[in-house]
Parts: structure tokens; C-alpha cells; sequence
């Protein structure tokens, strides 16, 4: 057993996301959000790099050495497994954990809205799972593709860095590639997939025009892409995709993504008020032809108007999500506020509205 492993185990207890290891600091924990000190010594920069290497492959500590940046996964089992980032500071090395659980949460246990279920079953086309850092946009995937594990008989390969939730094959045949490990980037695993007789992919990122480019490309050729993007609502979403292409080729890509796109899930994540927790509120944009053609004629700033008229197609606005957890007294109205995208509206419900200088 692994020295560091006893962090893992009282991490695991405390219900944390994230463990940080700094040097010249204690280890800190975030647990419900909040960042908590561990009762332990000051970490010494020669003792914690000691401890990290411990658990490190040779490649990649001397790709951390070379770059001073490193991410891999690393498993206890039984347990569960953990996203590794390594990173060179001011002070030494530091690294910071995130704890993906053995067990994979389904879209019911989650409390996911129905229609997320349901594009595990879509034939074809671009998902995108949006949201900040830390919002669960990697459980929602994971729900969605072990949903599709379980009603489908297909192929289904993920292409991540590192490699996060493992999906044992069920009905589907489920293969695993990391970025770095078994393949070189994203886009050469995208390339390679569609000589690999694919039915649904997996993209950990969209991080640049290439691999973008590929996923919309294998949307567009009969496969399921399911995919995660960092944005905050659905239209900016939008926006974002088509703006990483040169301006040149922008009006075949909103035709192209006007064609591909299913469904856009925009979603961030509150510390529940009312018990220990999370829950998160999901923004939903269901691709139907008015939303086509809105991403068509360059008129994505119409698609909150439309998301409010579609509710009928399971569709809903973050900030009515927001108000929803507010009603249920699940979040409190501080934590709306804060992240509501209409502060206006959230306004009212503060005892002492903050001033903002930024929204004046």
C-alpha cells in the first residue's frame, strides 16, 4: 500500500471531490465545495514528491520533469479511482486529486430530467455536455453512456486524458483509450475511430479546431458523438464551436452543426442547503428543426426564447432550473444568485443584495 493511499481513504470518508497536496502547506480537502485542512504536518517538498512518485508510471514522471505539468488516473481497488494532475509551483511540486467513484450513478439516481435517458438512444448526431470545471459533466456522461451499455447493442469507444469512469461491456463492446497512453492526441484517436467501426464515441474535450472539426465530422457521418466543452449556456455553446473556425469556413460550419447537433447540456453544480450534498441545475437544448434553423441563419442569441417554448420537448433554461432547486429549498438564494446567468431575477430573494461593480 501506498503512503499516499491513507489521503485516498480519508478522502473517500469525508465524501471530498478533491485532494490537494502543496508543498510547504497541510493537505486540503473539498468537501460539499468548501476547502478543509487535514489535521497533518506541513508537507515538505523532497517528502511529498517522494510520496507522488511512489504512484507514478516512470513515463510519466519523466514527462513531469521535462514539462512540469502531468494528468493520469490512478486506481485503488475497491476503492476507487482518481484524476491526477501534477503541476511545478512557486514552493515545489503540488498535485491535485479528483475522486471518480468505482460505481457508475444512472440518469434516475442522479435525478437527471427524463430526456437525458433518452439520448443514450439517439442513432447518430453531437451531444455536448457543457459547464465550468467541477459542474459533473463528467458523471452526467457517464450516466448517458452506461444507459446506452445497457439498451444498446453497439460499439462504443471513449477517447480521454486521462481515462475517468470505467464502463464494464454489457450489451455494448466498451473500449478505453487514453490520450498520451494509447494513442497520441485527441484528434489522431477521433481519426482513428472511424476505421474502427464506432457507433458511439466518446471525447473527453473538444480543446481545439482539429478535434472539433473531427467530432462534428463523425456526427455528421452516421455516429453518436458525446462530448464536453467548457460554456456556459447553450447558446454561448454555439457560439463557441463556430467561432474556433477561420471566419472563411463559419457559415458551412453552422450549416454542418446545424445538421449534427442533438442536444446541448448546460449544468452547474450547489451545495445543498437543506442536507449534506450536491445537485445540480441543467440548462437543456433539444436540437429540434426551429433550433436548426436559428444556428443556420446565425440567430443564437433567439435560442433562450426557444428553449423557453420548447419545454414540451423536455427543454428548460438554467435559471428556471436554478429557481426550481430554490423552490424545493434545496440551494439557497445566495448560491442561486451566484450562479444564476439572469442575476436580475435572483435579485429579490437576497436579504442584502450584494454590490457588484462588474454588472452595473
Amino acid at each position: 500500500m501506498a503512503k499516499i493511499d491513507a489521503f485516498f481513504q480519508l478522502m473517500h470518508e469525508q465524501g471530498a471531490s478533491d485532494l490537494h497536496l502543496v508543498s510547504g502547506q497541510q493537505p486540503v480537502l473539498r468537501i460539499r465545495g468548501d476547502m478543509e485542512r487535514i489535521k497533518y504536518n506541513v508537507l515538505e517538498n523532497d517528502e511529498l514528491k517522494s510520496m507522488l512518485y511512489e504512484i507514478t508510471a516512470e513515463h510519466k514522471i519523466k514527462q513531469f520533469e521535462e514539462t512540469g505539468d502531468v494528468d493520469f488516473a490512478y486506481e485503488i481497488p475497491g476503492l476507487a479511482r482518481y484524476r491526477a494532475n501534477f503541476f511545478q509551483q512557486k514552493f515545489g511540486i503540488a498535485a491535485v486529486f479528483r475522486e471518480i467513484p468505482s460505481k457508475i450513478v444512472t440518469c434516475k439516481e442522479l435525478g437527471l430530467p427524463p430526456v437525458i435517458e433518452k439520448l443514450a438512444s439517439l442513432p447518430r448526431g453531437l451531444v455536448l455536455i457543457t459547464g465550468p470545471t467541477g459542474s459533473g459533466k463528467s458523471t452526467t456522461l457517464a450516466a448517458i453512456v452506461d444507459e446506452a451499455n445497457r439498451v444498446r447493442k453497439d460499439h462504443i469507444i471513449t477517447v480521454e486524458d486521462p481515462i475517468e469512469f470505467v464502463h464494464q461491456s454489457a450489451n455494448c463492446i466498451v473500449n478505453h483509450r487514453e490520450v498520451g497512453l494509447h494513442t497520441k492526441t485527441f484528434s489522431a484517436a477521433l481519426r482513428g475511430a472511424l476505421r474502427e467501426d464506432p457507433d458511439i464515441i466518446l471525447v473527453g474535450e473538444m480543446r481545439d479546431l482539429e478535434t472539433i472539426e473531427l467530432a462534428i465530422e463523425a456526427a455528421s457521418t452516421g455516429h453518436l458523438v458525446l462530448a464536453t466543452l467548457h460554456t456556459s449556456s447553450a447558446a454561448k455553446t454555439i457560439d463557441r464551436v463556430i467561432e474556433v473556425f477561420p471566419a472563411e469556413e463559419q457559415m458551412q460550419i453552422r450549416s454542418t452543426l446545424a445538421d449534427s447537433i442533438r442536444a446541448i447540456i448546460s449544468q452547474v453544480l450547489f451545495k445543498r442547503a437543506d442536507r449534506a450534498g450536491r445537485c445540480a441545475a441543467l440548462e437543456i437544448l433539444i436540437a429540434n428543426a426551429a433550433v436548426r434553423n436559428l444556428i443556420r441563419e446565425s440567430k443564437t442569441f433567439q435560442i433562450p426564447s426557444m428553449i423557453q417554448t420548447g419545454r414540451k420537448y423536455g427543454m428548460q433554461l438554467l435559471d428556471d432550473a436554478i429557481m426550481d432547486l430554490y423552490n424545493k429549498g434545496w440551494i439557497s438564494a445566495d448560491d442561486a444568485y451566484t450562479k444564476a446567468n439572469d442575476k436580475a431575477k435572483f435579485r429579490p430573494l437576497l436579504k442584502a443584495p450584494p454590490s457588484d461593480f462588474t454588472e452595473v
